[in-house]
């Protein structure tokens, strides 16, 4: 339909010790779904905070439609009565009311302090079929899947003269179905002249409803395309920031080739979960070390999650040397498997014990209650891991909270040594941590493997997993889409079937 709607100009953020905005340009128009996409970290959420008032800027000018003047929203309700509304992946309406309290939840129809309840309902049921939504809105929302209370917040941005649209990770939690009806949605309301911003890790999705990209990487502008002129491959490249062939195959070949011509040590058969991460299978051979690759978003985390038990699969079973496990954690645990998660923070470290204690507790949980490990025990095995690992603390006994990250991470890695695990799995372990720490971290996963160790691997850093791993499997849109082993392993390969589907070369 043409118009700008919104230009955001040399927009610039910054966060104590964090440039996270270095003059960022973006532009939307009218009757146009605009992706905004990079990886973590790359300055999305922060644009978006900025744009709708949840955070200040230092610098930069936003635009509205074609006026010259700039303004500055201060806060969110600011940015909506600018015609400026956002939909957040977790709905912040209210389950308790129903669907007409909460299209009108503020506005209701009525005097002196009497709402007209029908009116109320009649409007609500007028909004909701002029959007194609067939519901009854005078049931509490908590009634209504994830999908239908995204559409009932849509449904209210629409109502309330909403010119900009954005909706952030709004499929995450969806199925197949639910994301089909969604995208109805979103094309009528771009036939109606509206711009949306699609903040989203998905590039099938990308593909099949929008028409622009803007690009970010590390809190700069890479550039805005077409989606019809930009190949699914040149996109993946964009966002990691690295040319197909500026990379070459850098893992070792000291530990030669592993051995799958026996039983797996774990082997899972259509595991998956409903929401979450589709059905797949995954063997892991003894000695082996297996990546998960791809963006941020595609299911290696919750694949991993799978696996461990930390997440509950829906379907599918799991083994472990021949044994089927129950999917939970601590069956996991005793079948031999130690998960370092990617949040070490608020899944990993207990920040106000000390090291020993953080150390020692997956042993403990393995022995249980009733055999509690000695204090000399406890003290003896945090020296003896602390030294292997050369974990920089002033004692065993120094809270984990006042470590560095790095060590902190090394603290979580030899809690799993020490339950002298088959299988560890390790979620973004050199994320944050200084290249010293990283290049330790891999050494240790290439001499677990030497020793017979099983290790999956996980890493945003491609060339990471091509120095470290034997195998990867590929994920793209919680899918498990392929498998790359030995001499097939390169950056090129690897991206190419992270991008897939129709112009991916």
């Amino acid at each position: 339909m043409g118009g700008t709607l919104l230009r955001m100009r040399n927009i610039t953020k910054n966060f104590p010790g964090v440039l996270a905005l270095d003059g960022v340009d973006f532009t939307l128009t009218r009757g146009e779904i605009h992706a905004l996409m990079g990886e973590n970290g790359a300055g999305k959420s922060t644009l978006i905070k900025v744009l709708t008032g949840a955070e200040a800027f230092e610098s930069g000018e936003i635009y509205l439609e074609d006026s010259d003047t700039p303004v500055v929203n201060d806060s969110p309700q600011q940015a909506q009565g600018r015609g400026i509304s956002t939909v957040y992946q977790e709905v912040n309406l209210c389950p308790n009311l129903t669907v007409a309290e909460n299209l009108f939840v503020g506005r209701q129809p009525g005097r002196g302090g009497f709402v007209k309840w029908s009116e109320m309902n009649r409007r609500a049921r007028a909004v909701m079929s002029g959007l194609g939504i067939d519901i009854d809105v005078e049931k509490p929302l908590e009634v209504y899947s994830v999908a239908i209370q995204q559409m009932v917040a849509i449904a209210r941005a629409v109502d309330i003269s909403a010119k900009v649209l954005i909706l952030d990770e709004p499929t995450s939690s969806l199925d197949d179905n639910e994301v089909r009806k969604l995208f109805e949605l979103m094309r009528k309301l771009r036939g109606q002249g509206m711009g949306i911003i699609f903040v989203t890790h998905f590039l099938e999705q990308v593909y099949a409803v929008c028409d622009k990209i803007t690009v970010l990487r590390n809190g700069q502008f890479v550039g805005e395309y077409d989606v019809a002129s930009l190949p699914r491959k040149e996109l993946v490249s964009k966002m990691l920031g690295k040319a197909f062939d500026d990379l070459t195959s850098i893992r070792g070949e000291e530990r030669g080739r592993v051995d799958r011509s026996g039983d797996p040590l774990i082997s899972a058969r259509k595991l998956g979960e409903r929401g979450g991460i589709r059905e797949f299978d995954l063997d892991v051979y003894p000695g082996e070390v297996v990546g998960l690759a791809g963006l941020l978003g595609s299911g290696r985390t919750e694949l991993a999650r799978a696996i461990y038990g930390a997440d509950r699969p829906d379907s599918g079973t799991l083994t472990a040397k021949g044994r089927k496990l129950a999917h939970s954690p601590l069956d996991s645990m005793k079948a031999g498997m130690g998960f370092c998660p990617e949040n070490r923070k608020e899944e990993g470290v207990i920040a106000d014990l000390s090291v020993r204690e953080n150390l020692i507790l997956a042993e403990q949980t393995k022995r249980g209650a009733f055999r509690l490990m000695s204090r000399a025990e406890q003290d003896k095995l945090a020296d003896e891991y602390i030294k292997i690992l050369a974990i920089k603390t002033p004692s065993a006994e120094t809270p984990i909270k006042q470590l560095s990250g790095g060590n902190q991470q090394k603290v979580i890695v030899a809690r799993w040594l020490l339950t002298r695990p088959d299988f560890l799995i390790l979620d973004e372990p050199t994320r944050g941590i200084d290249v010293g720490t990283k290049t330790e971290i891999q050494k240790l996963v290439v001499k677990l493997a030497s020793e017979g160790v099983s290790v999956m691997f996980i890493s945003s850093e491609i060339d990471e997993m091509l120095r470290t791993c034997d195998r990867m499997g590929i994920m793209r849109d919680m899918v498990k889409v392929g498998e790359l082993a030995d001499e097939e392993l390169s950056s090129s390969s690897i991206m190419s079937k992270i991008a897939g589907g129709e112009g991916s070369e």
